[in-house]
């Protein structure tokens, strides 16, 4: 068993909500969803909820970019008395798995010293697939606006259509990622999605933005996750075996800045999912290298940034994304690097990355539904977005 990387934090507690079809979580406001799921990652940890000193947020501490979550809220809600660290990544989805990155740093540090790190989404008054249209113009959407680009479904669809151009890939690609994906999610009791998905299903779909179709969306959904990280020696002796960190890593180049948001990116940037430095600083981190990962969990908003963060990881080169999918690498059952094996937001709920947090923990206990046979590490990513993107490389304890 490699004991390679960090190792000095691990994850000891998961917990999430019901999900639900966007809006069907009203009345329950995002305070009380995110209020469950820390409770049941406290019960999952075997700790009270007032051993949380600690809260480590991403996307600004925005539930869902249009509603902000507030640590007074929450230790009055919950009764924690006293919290010694909170603090945000900013941007948004893209530092899903830094966030955990941000919780270690604080327990190094000494700052804390059992940290949660939440998501929640209430979608009744935003839709979040139509979030640019919604907000007040400014330099930067006044372009997008009057372009049409309502959403990041329509940006994305850019970045998909160039690497088409550049590359050849194909639409079939795409369709792979979705299939594999609800194939994996049919076994999940909570996954939103369990209607099997055949490939004349998805090039029936309706066309939303061309080249993208219905299935390479992901959904929108309601709902709440929380992840617990302590110390690995204090985890040593709670109710789960510990996940340690073995890497972790937020931030991004220049060239990708904002991401699908603009369009001053270099054609090769344009064209990927702006993970490479992540990658290459995160492996360097664990002392190890795509061929160490043995279950990949990538954030899917969209089907062809799955495609291109393949690329960015290393485990295919630029511009194979798409013959490497389409030879069923990605499969659960088969495939060399089984992919999003809960079903990812695609087909099991959208929590802006926290569901690939959770199923890296369970593949490492050895606990997931979809488990692969003897893995040891799982790599977890966050973003494509905005900067900061992130990556997360989870171990097995050793």
């Amino acid at each position: 068993m490699s004991t390679s990387g960090l190792r000095d934090v691990a994850i000891v507690g998961v917990g999430a909500t019901d999900y639900y079809k966007r809006g069907e979580s009203w009345p329950r406001t995002t305070t009380e969803l995110a209020c469950e799921a820390i409770l049941a990652a406290c019960e999952d940890a075997g700790i009270s909820v007032r051993d949380i000193d600690g809260f480590a947020y991403y996307s600004g501490a925005g539930a869902g970019y249009g509603e902000k979550m507030d640590t007074p809220d929450f230790m009055e809600t919950l009764g924690i008395p006293e919290v010694t660290f909170t603090a945000s990544l900013t941007s948004g989805g893209g530092g899903s798995a830094g966030s955990i990155g941000l919780a270690r740093a604080a327990i190094v540090a000494g700052d804390a010293t059992h940290v949660v790190t939440v998501m929640a989404l209430q979608q009744a008054k935003q839709r979040l697939g139509t979030v640019f249209a919604a907000v007040a113009p400014d330099p930067v959407n006044s372009f997008l606006q009057p372009s049409g680009l309502a959403g990041p479904g329509h940006l994305m669809s850019v970045l998909a259509r160039r690497h088409m151009h550049l590359y050849g890939t194909r639409r079939e690609a795409f369709a792979e990622i979705a299939i594999s994906s609800r194939t994996n999610a049919l076994t999940r009791p909570k996954a939103r999605m369990k209607k099997p998905m055949t490939l004349e299903d998805y090039f029936n779909a309706r066309m939303i933005a061309e080249p993208l179709c219905l299935y390479d969306f992901c959904q929108e959904t309601d709902g709440a996750v929380a992840v617990i990280t302590t110390s690995l020696e204090r985890a040593r002796d709670l109710r789960q075996k510990p996940v340690p960190v073995v890497g972790v890593a937020h931030g991004g180049s220049r060239d990708w800045g904002r991401a699908f948001a603009w369009m001053g990116m270099p054609d090769e940037t344009f064209a990927s999912a702006g993970n490479k430095a992540i990658a290459d600083r995160l492996y360097k981190q664990a002392g190890l290298g795509p061929s160490d990962i043995d279950v990949a969990l990538l954030y899917d908003h969209f089907t062809p940034m799955v495609l291109m963060q393949l690329e960015d990881y290393g485990f295919c080169e630029k511009g194979e994304g798409g013959a490497f999918v389409e030879s069923g690498a990605i499969r659960y059952d088969g495939g060399s690097l089984p992919v999003n094996t809960h079903g990812g937001q695609l087909s099991e709920a959208y929590i802006i990355g926290m569901t690939h947090i959770v199923e890296g923990v369970e593949q490492m206990r050895g606990t997931a539904i979809n488990q692969v046979a003897g893995a040891e590490h799982a790599l977890v990513t966050g973003g494509p977005a905005s900067l900061p993107v992130s990556g997360l490389i989870l171990g097995r304890d050793s």
